[in-house]
């Protein structure tokens, strides 16, 4: 009989791994769309974080598991709270490209006015199509340039005060503590416990 329980409901390499050890805490029966052959094409149009996440969600419930799906992105106070759910659509090309079309656009914006946070929305389905929505936020900062060789995304220029570095300079256990991705997770588990325990 399967041990599987939780679905993730994302191909991107980066969330897939951050994902495993964050819910690491559930045992071994969280699996991905790619473990078992799925690919669900899903438009990611709507208005919020939690549209998208939900989106996602439902999409992926028919294989009978608890589905976890997410949306994130980056929130800069001086554009406006964009690039926010366009984040990972922000430019076309690769998180590089991104990183650098951000950068050119708050290039003239003074270190004080250049705060910005990182903010996940993770919504829980069942087969029932009940439907669980927590979030986590991460504040800081848009650097003057890219730093550090992990993480993945807007990393690289997403700088920590607290921290004195950006959170791809991060070690992958240190950012799985504090990103925005980890905190709605911590706040998840509590509900996937419990979604778990009644399923049996």
């Amino acid at each position: 009989m399967s041990m599987l329980r939780i679905l993730v409901a994302t191909h991107n390499p980066g969330k897939m791994r951050e994902f495993r050890q964050l819910l690491a805490p559930l045992g071994d029966g969280v699996c991905f769309p790619p473990d078992l052959g799925l690919f669900v094409e899903v438009q990611e149009d709507g208005q919020t974080y939690a549209d998208n996440a939900r989106k996602k969600a439902l999409a992926y419930v028919q294989t009978g598991l608890l589905v976890l799906a997410d949306d994130s992105g980056l929130e800069v106070d001086a554009l406006g709270g964009a690039p926010g759910i366009h984040s990972a659509r922000y430019v076309q090309g690769s998180d590089a490209d991104r990183v650098a079309a951000l950068l050119a656009r708050v290039r003239d914006v003074p270190w004080e006015r250049r705060t910005a946070r990182f903010r996940c929305v993770i919504v829980i389905a069942t087969p029932e199509l009940e439907l669980y929505t927590v979030e986590g936020v991460c504040e800081g900062y848009i650097a003057w340039e890219p730093a550090g060789e992990g993480g993945f995304g807007y990393d690289p220029v997403f700088y920590l005060p607290e921290y004195g570095c950006t959170m791809a300079q991060l070690p992958p256990e240190e950012k799985n503590r504090i990103s925005h991705r980890a905190r709605a997770v911590q706040s998840a588990i509590p509900v996937l416990e419990r979604l778990l325990a009644c399923r049996g």
